[in-house]
């Protein structure tokens, strides 16, 4: 494993809740991050069927275009009552024609192909939140960190916190869902913290601990 020592990070992000999240993670480590919105780069396209194919056409793309080390995101939801889905297509679930996303109508077509399979009990809805984290060098050296969290699909949706489809999902071992949690409820973890509860924080802590020796 190659640690990182450059304290500037590229986020390979062009989502604003995706930058906000990493940077409450990387912040307090002594990071400086600057997203690939804020450079302006080109969103490349995400061509890959998988999380760590996607992460890493990101990760690579943001660090070739700064010269410096990017560190990306893939995530999404996977249903077990939909095979899975959306799964990598968790984004494409809330494009509209004109290309902008709306998850609400995204959160609306989960609940109607999960009534459509008659799941309506929480066992019944049981999914997952995936996250990996790709840390990529300039040099095309890459690193992958996969975190998940079990829970289950709820409706009508519950908080206005977070973003995507936080508001119906409800972690296991919780009475709240995403959306209802606070930032650092949902996400907050910094070193020597034994667990992390979202997707995104469990995938930061092994990239911390490996990474950074954190």
């Amino acid at each position: 494993m190659r640690k990182l020592d450059n304290k500037t990070l590229i986020v390979a992000s062009h989502n604003a809740g995706k930058i906000r999240e990493i940077r409450d993670l990387i912040g307090p480590l002594g990071f400086e991050a600057k997203s690939a919105a804020d450079l302006n780069f080109i969103e490349p396209d995400e061509t890959g069927t998988t999380f760590e194919e996607n992460a890493t056409i990101k990760a690579l793309a943001s660090a070739k275009a700064s010269g410096l080390p990017a560190l990306s995101d893939d995530s999404g939801l996977a249903i077990d009552a939909l095979g899975g889905a959306p799964g990598v297509y968790t984004a494409n679930w809330a494009e509209r024609e004109d290309g902008s996303r709306d998850f609400a109508m995204a959160m609306e077509k989960v609940e109607k192909a999960l009534q459509d399979k008659g799941a309506t009990t929480p066992v019944e809805r049981s999914a997952r939140f995936v996250s990996v984290l790709c840390l990529a060098w300039p040099d095309g050296h890459v690193e992958l960190f996969r975190g998940e969290v079990e829970g289950f699909v709820v409706w009508p949706p519950r908080g206005s916190q977070g973003f995507g489809y936080d508001p119906v999902f409800q972690p296991k071992g919780y009475d709240t869902t995403f959306g209802e949690m606070s930032a650092d409820e949902k996400h907050g973890w910094k070193p020597g913290d034994a667990e992390a509860l979202s997707h995104r924080a469990r995938a930061f802590k092994i990239f911390a601990e490996t990474c950074l020796g954190a």
